[in-house]
């Protein structure tokens, strides 16, 4: 395995939930894609923030391509860190109003009405990375269905070539019928790309489809637990890609 990208040991959290958030042993490489079952929304944010280096643990460590969050020296140090992640949340909020292109151009530029040739180029490519029809590209954001929506905050959390990307709770607005083949579609980009990425979600048939490794959390010790799926198994044979 390579070296990890973020390790969490002993980490303790308080956050106002019928208790901490609690991990207590988690390595990610930068090939691995892992999902996380057992965090509801509040925890996963906390998470988040915890591997961000935007807050620090009350107890334990959390290191981030091999430094300790501890060590973070300045804002200026931890923008750098934080550009190297890609975040797809619900708090990542969409300009509802303006099309996709614009919405993918935003990571780019201010200027997106229209967004300059050069820009609108990223835009579409990043579009159709995550396999937004064109027909979509002019739409406003608004009329998007729960997939259409996860796709775009997708294509933005790509748009800086992030080491690692995370996921809270993404197919919370999915209709069922396209969460496999979502997750199928999310590991294949991040595989392509070289990156790690986890996500924090209830969803099975997405953690199945979507990691390589699926891990289920005890909320009371921290210990996280190895989990698999038909479809973990499947993805795992190269039968779809």
């Amino acid at each position: 395995m390579s070296a990890p990208v973020l390790e969490l040991s002993d980490v303790s959290k308080e956050y106002r939930g019928l208790r901490p958030l609690r991990i207590a042993r988690l390595l990610v490489a930068a090939t691995d894609q892992i999902a996380i079952v057992g965090l509801d929304r509040a925890a996963a944010e906390v998470f988040v923030n915890l591997v961000t280096g935007t807050t620090l643990p009350d107890v334990g460590e959390v290191r981030l391509f091999g430094r300790p969050t501890t060590a973070i020296a300045d804002s200026a140090d931890w923008l750098a860190l934080v550009d190297r992640f890609g975040i797809v949340s619900e708090r990542a909020v969409l300009l509802d109003a303006l099309s996709v292109v614009q919405n993918l151009a935003v990571p780019f530029t201010l200027e997106i009405e229209p967004p300059p040739a050069d820009i609108r180029e990223r835009a579409v490519a990043l579009a159709r990375e995550v396999a937004l029809p064109e027909s979509t590209w002019t739409m406003p954001v608004a009329q998007l269905d729960g997939a259409g929506r996860l796709r775009v905050k997708l294509a933005r959390a790509l748009a800086l070539d992030p080491a690692v990307v995370l996921l809270e709770h993404p197919t919370a607005a999915v209709a069922p019928g396209e969460v496999a083949r979502l997750g199928a579609e999310i590991r294949a980009i991040a595989r392509r790309r070289g990156a790690a990425a986890v996500a924090l979600t209830a969803d099975r048939n997405f953690a199945g489809a979507f990691a390589t490794r699926v891990l289920t959390l005890e909320a009371a010790t921290g210990r996280l637990s190895a989990s698999g799926g038909w479809w973990s198994r499947l993805l795992g044979s190269g039968y779809f890609f």
